[in-house]
């Protein structure tokens, strides 16, 4: 029974997919084929029901994967062991959110670079949940990502929160005095947000839901720019964080809408494997920069 083997077969239950797993393991369809063959060769049972699509592990399987998913962490563990003295090096892939990539990106990459000359760095934007999937599935090695104080990430990850992000409404200055307001008098005037999936959508949805609403959404778009101008034009409300709306080109157009029944904040996590090897100082460092840019960003609104 080889690692490889149980690693080919993991990825083939986390995508579903011969193909994917493939792609992600930078391997041909025929060897992620072999490899799995060769694991239940030597467990003598068939680990996948071969006449579902997507393809799924048996109940037997889904078993077996829980254990491999246990022996390759102990592996990252060994790893981590002897890889903790090596200077980084290679690739370091990070993840951080759509929505505040371009405040905290700049500096910390510059330093990063400083700090580990060595070291390559790629950057994928995405949503909370988007980057938390991506670490599970080993294709990231950190990420920060928005959301809830208190929240509970699987247990082969690792988060610390890093910083607060003060979401705030706004609304087009061309609308009239901003006086304090409420979810359910503000209801009529429709929403201009992320499409589903974005955290900050979730957050008002689940606010307007306690109050026995539903969410109005005038217009999805994705890019917080794009979401305030279309806010400024008086298509609807928004909501993005108060940082954002300070950088904006349409700050002149756009006011902060005070909601007295709606206050969000959110928290920006530092997230990665238990197991980092040589990238936990690069890893660590990140984080540090991130939590520096926020702050000054958030000190400088």
């Amino acid at each position: 029974m080889k690692i490889d083997d149980i690693g080919a077969f993991v990825s083939v239950v986390r995508y579903q997919s011969i193909s994917h797993a493939a792609l992600a393991l930078d391997l041909t369809q025929p060897a992620i084929t072999r490899r799995v063959q060769n694991l239940e060769q030597a467990l003598g049972v068939a680990l996948f029901d071969r006449q579902t699509k997507p393809l799924k592990p048996t109940p037997l399987g889904l078993q077996v994967y829980q254990r491999c998913l246990g022996i390759l962490r102990e592996m990252d563990g060994l790893r981590e062991l002897v890889a903790e003295g090596a200077p980084p090096a290679g690739l370091l892939r990070i993840g951080v959110p759509q929505t505040i990539g371009d405040v905290v990106l700049l500096d910390t990459l510059t330093t990063l670079r400083g700090a580990f000359p060595e070291l390559r760095t790629q950057v994928v934007t995405g949503w909370g949940g988007h980057l938390i999937n991506k670490l599970e599935n080993g294709e990231l090695d950190a990420a920060v990502a928005l959301f809830p104080a208190g929240k509970v990430f699987p247990c082969n990850l690792m988060g610390a929160s890093i910083g607060k992000v003060e979401l705030v409404v706004v609304c087009s200055v061309a609308d009239g005095p901003k006086r304090p307001t409420t979810l359910a008098q503000c209801y009529a005037r429709g929403w201009v947000l992320n499409p589903d999936g974005c955290g900050f959508r979730a957050g008002l949805q689940r606010a307007l839901a306690d109050q026995g609403l539903s969410l109005k959404v005038n217009l999805e778009t994705f890019g917080s720019e794009l979401q305030l101008g279309l806010v400024a034009a008086g298509m609807g409300l928004g909501l993005v964080p108060r940082l954002l709306l300070e950088r904006s080109a349409h700050r002149d157009q756009l006011a902060p809408l005070p909601v007295k029944d709606f206050k969000p904040v959110m928290d920006l996590w530092l997230v990665h494997p238990r197991f980092l090897g040589n990238l936990q100082q690069p890893v660590a460092l990140f984080g540090q920069w991130v939590a520096k840019a926020l702050l000054h960003a958030r000190t400088a609104a």
